[in-house]
């Protein structure tokens, strides 16, 4: 059984490395004003800050229309037997529920929809894993088994500079909002039941990252084998000095660096910075 791989743009996972693990994509987009770009294929994430710079108006997220998930379904039909296909949580996108539907109108292909739970490249590492499987030639069935595994020790923290983007947005519930903006709290926000809620609220910026920091290191230090990802919102160099903080102190660990992309750049702002791992 040939099986392919497939995710959403918000898996954030670089072009070259999609195509070098053979993994494909279908784009959610960001509206401003009028001009609809695809992530990842219409508008660049520097360009998408810069815009958003220029912008007083929230720009509006849209999931993938049915149409196109069910033209890149067909095709794929074409070469492959079945396909597992890994998207941002449906807590907060009804992608995973379009695909799902997609998946029962075309013939010719067995679709496996996965729900990550979660967002960016912490849902890369799911296709990422998947694409590997694929290509050892594992079944589908053993594939989402090994994701769910994968889902035990998977974690994700972040914090936003301003939580007005998450609130305006409907991401997050807006009496938290009220409550983050008056006392200029910046709170460690997680995925719960698949919806983003306050995990800490902390006064400053600096006390919120090492709050993640320190949560990730407490894992470390139980000598597991840990991937870890640092996320910015145009922020690379706080990640990359996060990066290297965490990787000389525990060297047997792995350590990416990633972004937050237009999408959920959209409903974070500037300036939000994440950290995510999983047990290898």
């Amino acid at each position: 059984m040939k099986v392919a791989v497939m995710t959403d743009s918000t898996a954030y996972i670089p072009e070259n490395i999609r195509a070098h693990h053979n993994i494909h994509m279908v784009p959610l987009s960001v509206i401003f004003d009028d001009q609809t770009y695809e992530e990842e294929v219409d508008i660049s994430t520097g360009e998408f800050y810069e815009k958003m710079k220029q912008t007083n108006a929230l720009p509006k997220t849209s999931q993938p229309s049915i149409g196109l998930i069910t033209a890149k379904l067909e095709e794929l039909a074409e070469d492959y037997d079945a396909l597992i296909s890994v998207h941002l949580s449906s807590g907060i996108s009804g992608t995973y529920q379009a695909v799902a539907s997609a998946g029962e109108m075309v013939e010719g292909i067995d679709v496996y929809p996965y729900d990550s739970e979660i967002s960016c490249l912490p849902q890369g590492f799911y296709a990422l894993e998947a694409a590997e499987l694929a290509k050892e030639g594992r079944a589908p069935e053993e594939i989402i088994q090994r994701l769910d595994v994968m889902k035990q020790s998977m974690h994700a923290y972040f914090m936003v500079d301003d939580l007005t983007n998450l609130q305006r947005g409907g991401r997050l519930n807006g009496a938290q909002a009220l409550v983050g903006s008056l006392l200029q709290v910046k709170p460690v926000l997680h995925f719960v039941d698949k919806q983003i809620v306050p995990y800490e609220k902390i006064r400053t910026k600096k006390k919120a990252i090492n709050r993640i920091m320190g949560m990730l290191e407490e894992e470390a230090e139980q000598g597991k084998a840990l991937h870890a990802v640092f996320i910015h919102a145009n922020d690379e160099q706080t990640a990359i000095a996060l990066r290297e903080q965490f990787l000389e102190k525990y060297p047997a660990c792995e350590a990416s660096i990633s972004y937050f992309g237009p999408v959920i750049g959209t409903h974070l702002g500037e300036g939000a910075i994440g950290i995510g791992w999983y047990v290898k």
